[in-house]
């Protein structure tokens, strides 16, 4: 008797699910539906953060409102410097003769 209750039981479960359009989940398992049910969280965050402006970008606004680029300043004054001496990028190549990879001997 007892097992054809808990069968008339799961049957009568199965049938309020299909009803009431809930999920079907006998064995209680952990199914995330509480997470996927919620309110998307990522479009309010970018509403409530502004947009990061960068210094050029400042710069390339209407009006008159010119900013320095310390850090810019900076990195073309530390590429200058390792040039002077001899530690900045090698020069490119005009032609295919002036190249490193045709001087080199196979």
């Amino acid at each position: 008797m007892a097992s054809v209750l808990t069968a008339r039981l799961a049957a009568l479960n199965r049938l309020r699910c299909e009803i009431f359009q809930t999920s079907y989940n006998p064995t209680s398992l952990r199914t995330g539906a509480k997470y996927l049910r919620a309110r998307l969280r990522g479009p309010s965050m970018i509403r409530y953060y502004p947009d990061e402006l960068s210094v050029s970008q400042f710069n390339r606004m209407p009006g008159n409102f010119k900013v320095q680029n310390w850090e810019e300043y900076q990195r073309l004054a530390d590429v200058e410097e390792k040039k002077r001496r001899g530690k900045g990028a090698p020069k490119k190549a005009k032609s295919k003769a002036e190249s490193r990879r045709m001087s080199r001997k196979r």
